[in-house]
């Protein structure tokens, strides 16, 4: 039995978003549902009703009606949900017109914030609409984003999608190879993108690389140039070149004309990370992204008008359009670009308190590297606003839980929560009328048929499985992007078992109702037929001073496979035989004898995707001595020269 670490008095549940809509379902469904459980379980055996109360409950903007929820719930992929409806993405986020403030930046490098309210996000966004109509952009045309995680961006991706385009966009530090693989496929009309970005104090030519990549995408009309790391760049650096300023429409008062599209037409067009080949292009429609995200943002998030909410972030990241669709509910949203531990490792926590933020959404690994940096945000900082920590990007440790409410906050939801690209929400949230235990993620979100499948496909509950979806949700990928008889498709979920979604996360469903992420179930260790799911080790090795980070790998060895632990040390640690036995002593007696790895070998670095996922699959290639073949979806690529031809791995 996990450890209760904190659970909702009965005068916090009833101000819950969560639990009104519950009082809703009760009142338009003839139900007396009385807690989450039996709210899922109605959301998962009434799934067409439950969909339908979140349009309603969530007031979704519409010119057109549905003729019906969806066509058939069981066939995946193809369900086709909320067909006749004629609607606009950009239009439900614009929903709020008055003078609270809607977004709020913050450059690590500038002294100050900058704002602006909803009032004047609208009037932006339609003059940049007006002017991209001028330029002829259709729906389904493609704009691109290679921008930091601003206000302009937020701008750029409103703009288009009130025209019917399709918003795609990547981090500013993607190297040229990695933005070619990304927009080279999608082949955008137009690109928006800052003249730099700043990380560690050090800021970043922007430009420079992208007159390359206009160079190699011939489809690229028009490059709109936003100035940020200089106040006056050159758009001239850049073929078909202009500053946003210059191109967006001066005429004041201008009224957005939404384009009234099909519920399923194209809205994001996502990237898989890329480690292993390039990028699937995975194509979101507009009303599963709306859906889910008021769903988890209203519900599981229990954001509203008066909350600011923060999320750690790049814009190649699916958490950079999710934190966007705070915007219906017209909360605050900060936006920040910059390294998190820049000019301190408690950076973030003082902008927290500055700014009031009410919701703070990071990663796992930030989480551990703060507490390993000694940070104690509720010790030195005013957290009173602050009622919701999430977590996401890894499994968060069960050490990590405890130094949230230790040294953050003892009153808070601590929401780990897991989901990914492919579906651009989560499966497992955040539940703010439950309890939080150390360790799991709180819930499978509403609506969401997660279940946990062993090795004959079979269903399980307080044992380790593959994580299946068994019924269609509206959030799923209509389709991959140049895959017409969706083959790429099909094979990347619909293989394991016909016809459910197989996720490629390794799980336990818990007698709390929670989620325990065990890690990538193609990255599982498989030592003696015996699957480990590698978050086990690293809840371990985490609790060990001298390491910073670790990551763990199967190596092929003597008709086994041998579980090979690398680690990055402190400055001035050497890995010698006493912090040896302390690693593997921690690990067996918190696990088993099977976990405890064959090797242990320390190296500089752990490499990273640039959304902030370990890399363990390219780790194993290179030690198996096979290629990778691409690097520019890492953050650091050159961490993987460290793994090379490793003299401990030869015996």
């Amino acid at each position: 039995m996990s450890k209760l670490l904190w659970k909702p008095t009965d005068e916090r549940i009833k101000t819950t978003n969560m639990f009104q809509y519950m009082q809703y379902v009760n009142q338009q469904y003839s139900k007396d549902f009385r807690s989450y459980d039996d709210l899922y379980e109605w959301s998962i055996a009434e799934i067409p009703s439950f969909w339908e109360s979140i349009w309603k409950h969530g007031e979704v903007i519409s010119s057109t009606p549905y003729s019906q929820v969806v066509d058939d719930v069981s066939r995946m992929p193809g369900a086709k949900w909320f067909e006749g409806a004629r609607m606009n993405f950009a239009e439900n986020l614009l929903r709020y017109r008055d003078d609270r403030v809607a977004l709020t930046f913050k450059g690590e490098s500038q002294p100050d914030t900058v704002s602006i309210t909803y009032a004047e996000l609208y009037d932006r966004v339609a003059r940049l609409a007006k002017s991209l109509r001028e330029l002829g952009l259709q729906p389904g045309d493609r704009v691109a984003g290679f921008m930091p995680n601003m206000i302009e961006t937020v701008i750029g991706m409103l703009a288009a999608t009130s025209i019917g385009a399709i918003w795609s966009s990547c981090s500013p530090d993607f190297g040229i190879k990695g933005v070619l693989d990304r927009f080279g496929q999608i082949e955008p009309r137009v690109l928006l993108t800052a003249n730099g970005y700043s990380y560690s104090g050090k800021k970043f030519d922007s430009l420079g690389q992208i007159a390359e990549v206009v160079k190699q995408i011939p489809s690229i009309e028009k490059v709109i140039v936003v100035p940020y790391t200089e106040p006056d760049p050159d758009p001239s650096r850049v073929p078909n070149g202009v500053l946003l300023d210059d191109f967006m429409s001066s005429e004041k008062g201008l009224e957005i004309v939404f384009e009234q599209l099909p519920a399923n037409h194209p809205l994001y067009i996502m990237y898989s990370s890329g480690t292993t080949g390039v990028p699937k292009c995975i194509v979101h429609g507009a009303v599963g992204t709306l859906l889910q995200h008021i769903k988890e943002l209203k519900l599981h998030t229990d954001l509203k008008r008066e909350d600011t909410i923060f999320y750690y972030t790049t814009c190649g990241w699916m958490m950079w359009n999710w934190l966007v669709s705070s915007l219906t509910q017209g909360a605050r949203l900060l936006l920040f670009d910059g390294s998190p531990f820049f000019p301190r490792p408690e950076s973030l926590w003082q902008l927290a308190q500055d700014e009031k933020v009410s919701i703070f959404g990071t990663s796992a690994k930030y989480l551990a590297a703060v507490e390993k940096a000694d940070v104690r945000p509720g010790k030195t900082f005013d957290m009173t606003p602050l009622k919701a920590v999430l977590s996401t990007g890894s499994p968060l440790s069960i050490e990590s839980f405890e130094y949230v409410y230790r040294d953050i906050k003892e009153d808070l939801v601590l929401s780990s929560i897991s989901g990914g690209t492919d579906i651009i929400s989560c499966f497992a949230l955040g539940n703010p009328i439950g309890a939080v235990y150390a360790g799991e993620l709180q819930c499978r979100g509403l609506g969401m048929k997660v279940q946990a499948y062993d090795d004959n496909g079979k269903p399980v509950l307080g044992e380790k499985g593959e994580l299946v979806c068994t019924a269609s949700a509206p959030s799923m990928p209509i389709y991959f992007w140049n895959d017409p008889d969706g083959k790429k498709y099909r094979s990347a979920y619909f293989e394991l078992h016909e016809g459910i979604w197989a996720h490629g996360d390794y799980i336990e469903i818990t007698e709390n109702g929670g989620v325990i992420i065990y890690g990538r179930s193609d990255a599982t260790l498989n030592p003696g037929g015996v699957r480990i799911g590698t978050a086990e080790i690293y809840r371990q090795v985490e609790n060990i001073q001298e390491v910073l980070d670790s990551l763990v790998v199967g190596q092929d060895w003597d008709n086994d496979v041998r579980v090979v632990l690398f680690v990055k040390l402190r400055e001035g640690v050497t890995l010698d035989e006493d912090l040896l036995k302390r690693i593997k002593t921690m690990i067996r007696q918190n696990t088993t004898p099977r976990h405890v790895p064959g090797k242990i070998i320390a190296v500089q670095d752990i490499p990273y995707t640039i959304s902030g996922k370990k890399v363990e699959l390219a780790v194993r290639k290179v030690i198996h001595n096979e290629e990778v073949k691409n690097k520019d979806a890492l953050a650091n690529p050159g961490a993987l020269d460290y793994f090379k031809d490793l003299p401990e791995l030869q015996s």
